[in-house]
C-alpha cells in the first residue's frame, strides 16, 4: 500500500471520530512593538522573512473554511505589523469566516481601522496592560502605548465594531481589576476578559515577579464576581483564574485536537499556543500538507485525543470529560511530562509540591521585569 494511500485511510478514519474544528488563531507575525513580561509567543520567535505570504495565509483561510473552521482570531505579535491585514480580512471575510482583530492597538490608525470596517471585520480584542498610562507602558514597554489604544477604542467603537478589551493580570496589577472593568465600560466594549497571566514564554522567565499571591487571587475572584452582578445587561465579564490555586485544571482549548487549532507565522500547525514546549512532538506546516490531512491524521494532533494517553490517574475519573486531563503544557512545564495529569489537580500526587513551591515563590518581593527581546 502506498503512503499516500495509507494516509488517506488513516485520515478516513480519524473523520469518522474527530469532529472539525471551530475555530482557528491565526498568529499572522511575531513582530511587536510591545516588550510584555507575559508574552506567551516562543521565546524564539519567528523572522519577518520565514513568515507566511499573503496568498499563503489566504489559501489557509480557504482551508480552514473548508475543513469547518467558523471563527478565525488574528493575531500575532502584533498583526497591525502586516502591511496586508486588510487584504487579509477582506479574504477571510469572502470566504464566510467571523473575523476576530487581537491586537495591542500600536500600529493602527482611525484610517486602518476604517478600511477594516469596510472590508468586513467582526470584532476586535485590544489588549490593555493598566489603567494609566504610566502603569500600561511600563508593563508593556512601549511609550505611548496607552494613549495609542485608548484612541483605537473610541476608533473601533465609533466604526461600529463590537469591542472586547483584554486585561491581562499578575502580581503587578492585580489591584486594578475593578478599575479595568470601570474603564471597558467607558470605552464602550461589550466584553472584558479578566485573564490572569499562563506561565509559559517569557511569563515562566518572570514567575517571580508576576505570580499573584493566594490573597490576591481570591480577592480576584470576589470583585469579578460583584462586577458581574453590577453591570450583569450591560458588560459580559469572563474570567480566567489563576490555575496554580485552581482545585481542577481547566479544560484547556477545550481538549487537546478537539475544537481549535493555532497557525503560526511560518505555517506551523499546533493544537494549541504553547504545544512546541513539548519536545517529543513535531508539527507539520502548512507548506508539508492539507491542513484537513494534519487536523485529522498527523500524530500531533492525535498525540493526546481521546483516553488512551490518559495515566490511570486521568482515565478512572468522572472528570476526564470535563477537563480532558487538563493542560498538556502545563504538565510538561510543571512535571518535565506532558502525558501525566495536570498538576494543578487536586488529585495529582505532584499537587502539594505545586502548592508548596507557589506559596514560597509568592512570597518573594521581586518585581525586576525581564521585557520580551531585551
Amino acid at each position: 500500500m502506498s503512503s499516500a494511500v495509507a494516509a488517506t485511510k488513516r485520515a478516513a478514519a480519524a473523520v469518522a471520530r474527530v469532529p472539525p474544528p471551530m475555530a482557528m488563531l491565526a498568529e499572522l507575525t511575531h513582530r511587536c512593538p510591545l516588550a510584555c513580561p507575559y508574552c506567551s509567543n516562543p521565546i524564539a520567535l519567528t523572522p519577518g522573512e520565514e513568515e507566511l505570504s499573503t496568498e499563503e495565509w489566504i489559501d489557509v483561510f480557504r482551508q480552514a473554511a473548508a475543513l469547518g473552521v467558523l471563527h478565525l482570531h488574528l493575531s500575532g505579535g502584533e498583526p497591525a505589523a502586516r502591511r496586508d491585514l486588510v487584504e487579509l480580512t477582506r479574504a477571510a471575510v469572502a470566504l464566510g469566516l467571523y473575523t476576530n482583530l487581537i491586537t495591542s492597538g500600536v500600529g493602527l490608525t482611525e484610517a486602518r481601522i476604517n478600511d477594516l470596517t469596510a472590508a468586513g471585520l467582526d470584532h476586535v480584542q485590544l489588549s490593555i496592560q493598566g489603567v494609566s498610562a504610566e502603569s500600561a507602558d511600563r508593563i508593556g514597554g512601549y511609550k505611548g502605548g496607552y494613549q495609542r489604544k485608548m484612541a483605537v477604542a473610541n476608533w473601533v467603537v465609533g466604526a461600529g465594531i463590537p469591542l472586547t478589551v483584554n486585561a491581562v493580570c499578575h502580581r503587578q496589577n492585580m489591584g486594578e481589576i475593578d478599575a479595568m472593568i470601570a474603564l471597558a465600560i467607558r470605552l464602550g466594549a461589550r466584553r472584558v476578559e479578566i485573564a490572569t497571566v499562563q506561565f509559559h514564554g517569557w511569563a515562566e522567565r518572570n514567575k517571580a515577579a508576576l505570580l499573584p499571591t493566594r490573597e490576591q487571587v481570591e480577592a480576584a475572584t470576589r470583585t469579578v464576581a460583584a462586577a458581574r452582578e453590577k453591570y450583569q445587561g450591560t458588560l459580559v465579564i469572563d474570567y480566567v483564574p489563576a490555575d496554580y490555586y485552581s482545585q481542577y485544571p481547566k479544560a484547556c482549548m477545550g481538549g487537546w485536537g478537539r475544537v481549535g487549532l493555532n497557525v503560526t507565522p511560518s505555517g506551523r500547525v499546533l493544537p494549541c499556543h504553547a504545544a512546541e514546549t513539548i519536545p517529543r512532538l513535531t508539527f507539520k506546516t502548512v507548506r508539508d500538507g492539507a491542513l484537513s490531512e494534519i487536523w485529522y491524521a498527523s500524530d500531533a494532533f492525535n498525540a493526546y485525543r481521546g483516553e488512551a494517553w490518559m495515566p490511570e490517574l486521568c482515565r478512572s475519573c468522572e472528570r476526564k470529560h470535563v477537563d480532558f486531563g487538563g493542560c498538556r503544557c502545563q504538565a510538561m512545564a510543571l512535571a518535565g511530562d506532558a502525558s501525566t495529569t495536570d498538576p494543578v489537580c487536586i488529585r495529582s500526587p505532584l499537587r502539594e509540591r505545586l502548592t508548596r513551591d507557589t506559596d514560597q515563590l509568592t512570597a518573594m518581593s521581586s518585581a525586576t521585569l525581564r521585557y520580551r527581546g531585551r
